[in-house]
This record gives C-alpha cells, sequence and structure tokens, in this order.
C-alpha cells in the first residue's frame, strides 16, 4: 500500500487542517462539548459541505466513493483537532447500509448521510452483552407484513443523543438481524449523558418501537461497519497523538529548569523519542486497518482490523500517559487541552471493542490461518 498521499487527499488534508486551525481551536471545541454535549450543527454542516461526511458513501448515493486510505487521511486530520462530532459513527453507518441494506433504503439513507440531512448512530451494546456482536436481549417480532417492533435495552450509543435514527442489533426468530429506528419513534426512551472524553453517550429503552427491517445477516454487518469504525478510529488517534505530541514538545522547548529549556535534557528527549515510535506505529497500523478494509477475505479483514486496534490502543494510553507526566503539575490541570487528548485517546482502548476483544479475535483468526 502507498502511504504517499494524491494530489486530491493532499488538498483535503490540508483544507482540514485549515478549518481546524481556524473553526475548532480549543475554546470552540471546550464550548462545543459543555454547551452542546460535542455536537455543533454548523459544524456538522460545514463537514459535509466539505465532503467528509460523503467520502466513502457510493457516488450514486451522493458520495464521493472514495476508499478506505482517503478516510485514513480524513480521520488523522479530525483527530489532531479532537473534531467531535460524529464522523465516525456515519462512516459506519454509511458502510453497513451500503453493503447489507436494500436498494430502496441505500438510495433513501445514503444521500442523507452525505449530506448531513440524517445522523444514524449504530446501537448494539446491551449491559448484558459486553461487546459480543453475535447475541442480543433485545427482540424483534413482526407485527405486519413489512413491519416490526422491538422490546429491550440498548446502552452506551455513541453519540446517541445527537442522531436522528439509530440502527439497533435485534433477535428475530433465533437470527441476529439490524433495524431502522427513529429518534422520536413512540415508545422509544433516550438517556443522554456526557463521557469522560467530553462527548456524549445514549442509552435506550425499546417498548415495542416500531422498526424498519435492514438486513437479517446482522452479525456480517455488525462486524463489517464496526470494522470500518475502527479503521477510522485508529487513523483518528493517531492523528491525535501527533498533535499531543508537537504541544508537548512546545511545552519542553518552553519550560526551564536550572536556566535550560527541559527539552534539552536528555531523559526528556529520550521519552519523546518514545512517543514518536509510538505514534509512527500506530500511523502505520491505521493503514494496514484500511488494507484490510480492502481485503475480499473476511478473515484477513479481521485479523488486520484486530491488530491495528490492539496496537493503537496501547500506543494512544502510552503516548497520552507520557504527555501528561511530561507537563508534569500542569497536565493533570483543565486549564491545558493535554489532558482533552489524554481522555480522548483513553477513549480509544474500550470504544468498539476492547483489547481483550479484539486480542481474541486476532488469536482466533490466526489459529484458523495455521490449521
Amino acid at each position: 500500500m502507498d502511504f504517499t498521499y494524491s494530489e486530491e487527499q493532499q488538498m483535503l488534508a490540508d483544507s482540514l487542517r485549515r478549518f481546524v486551525a481556524s473553526e475548532y481551536a480549543f475554546e470552540h471545541r471546550r464550548r462545543n462539548a459543555r454547551e452542546q454535549g460535542g455536537f455543533d450543527r454548523a459544524t456538522w454542516r460545514q463537514l459535509a459541505e466539505m465532503g467528509v461526511l460523503g467520502l466513502t458513501v457510493p457516488a450514486d448515493h451522493g458520495g464521493f466513493g472514495e476508499g478506505p486510505t482517503s478516510q485514513v487521511v480524513v480521520q488523522r486530520e479530525l483527530g489532531r483537532g479532537l473534531v467531535q462530532e460524529p464522523v465516525i459513527p456515519a462512516a459506519i453507518a454509511a458502510a453497513i447500509l451500503a453493503h447489507h441494506a436494500p436498494v430502496a433504503q441505500q438510495a433513501e439513507w445514503l444521500p442523507a448521510i452525505a449530506d448531513g440531512s440524517k445522523i444514524v448512530a449504530l446501537a448494539y451494546l446491551e449491559p448484558a452483552t459486553r461487546y459480543r456482536l453475535d447475541t442480543a436481549q433485545t427482540v424483534a417480532r413482526q407485527r405486519e407484513p413489512n413491519g416490526y417492533v422491538l422490546r429491550g435495552t440498548k446502552s452506551v450509543v455513541w453519540h446517541g443523543g445527537a442522531a436522528d435514527t439509530y440502527l439497533v442489533s435485534a433477535m428475530l426468530d433465533g437470527t441476529l438481524a439490524l433495524f431502522l429506528v427513529s429518534h422520536d419513534a413512540p415508545g422509544l426512551s433516550v438517556t443522554t449523558y456526557p463521557t469522560i472524553d467530553r462527548l456524549s453517550g445514549a442509552d435506550l429503552q425499546l417498548a415495542d418501537v416500531p422498526a424498519t427491517l435492514v438486513t437479517v445477516d446482522g452479525l456480517r454487518a455488525l462486524e463489517l461497519g464496526i470494522d470500518h469504525g475502527i479503521a477510522a478510529q485508529c487513523a483518528a488517534a493517531a492523528g491525535a497523538m501527533e498533535r499531543l505530541i508537537e504541544i508537548t514538545a512546545e511545552y519542553l522547548g518552553a519550560r526551564k529548569q536550572f536556566g535550560k529549556p527541559l527539552a534539552s535534557f536528555q531523559a526528556l528527549q529520550h521519552r519523546m523519542a518514545d512517543m514518536l515510535v509510538q505514534k509512527e506505529l500506530a500511523l502505520s497500523m491505521a493503514y494496514v486497518a484500511a488494507q484490510g478494509l480492502d481485503a475480499t477475505d473476511a478473515d484477513e479483514r479481521r485479523r488486520k482490523v484486530a491488530a491495528a486496534k490492539v496496537v493503537t490502543a496501547r500506543a494512544a494510553r502510552f503516548v497520552g500517559q507520557q504527555a501528561v507526566q511530561l507537563h508534569g503539575g500542569m497536565g493533570m490541570t483543565d486549564e491545558l487541552e493535554v489532558g482533552d487528548y489524554f481522555k480522548a485517546l483513553a477513549m480509544t482502548d474500550v470504544l468498539l471493542g476492547d483489547t481483550d476483544l479484539h486480542m481474541e479475535r486476532y488469536t482466533a483468526t490466526m489459529a484458523a490461518i495455521a490449521a
């Protein structure tokens, strides 16, 4: 895989970096998190106009039909700026609908995702199932020839408060299926709350909520969508690490001890070098995950995405912790943005499956290869 940006990718990266610098400064991000739960409708429209939301949506549905490598370019820049809007949940929904939804649903929902008029969030986690994808306690039953109702609970829906519609997993006649549920559907109760990374989550209570069937091949659709989300998440984390290292280097260059900049002390230089190595590992693995999404073999995709998630999560934790320590006591305060990056990087491990889960996935695929 060629890591060199094409001319179009470089232009997009430059545009996004200018956007973050001018429109998404530290003060804006904090205000956005405090007052709007990490979602600003004006910013969302700007991202749609820049082509971010429709990047991987097929061209015949109003998108640009770009591949996973372009997603790495975009998410890296959004990660550098800790852009809080639900771009990754949108990419997950677009991947599921583009590959598994009926043609009529694709024509209805994919253009709406691309232009930002609809926000679709994936609701698959439940209190009793943890990260498992192959089962759900939420149950669907057919109410009429073309209609269904859902009953159950979904937890920790990423950006659930901002969503217009949810992609909900439920058991239908013993098979895991995916359904579309409107935010204002009767019988649906949505409870939102802040998360440690200054974003928001939501819990859903479904009491015979009307729903539209997307696919009865729910497990395969979920795996594909979440793998797309993980690839994007790895790129965003690499971008956040990159910017956090720059912030830390600036601090060490400005802060003095014994009349010398902290950056002149060799021990601290070594720690910065270790952070750079981890960032490069994470960025490389983001491309490995993107390469996995292009694989025709599902096991190869699972193996590469799982490996990328594990390496990136460990790198994110290391870089975040080192940055806080190198800032000294100031790193523990709320006055500096280093804390925002640390919290966002800490969530890399738990969002879309933790390290333990993906180590199991990686081990299982390697065992299958060995057999």
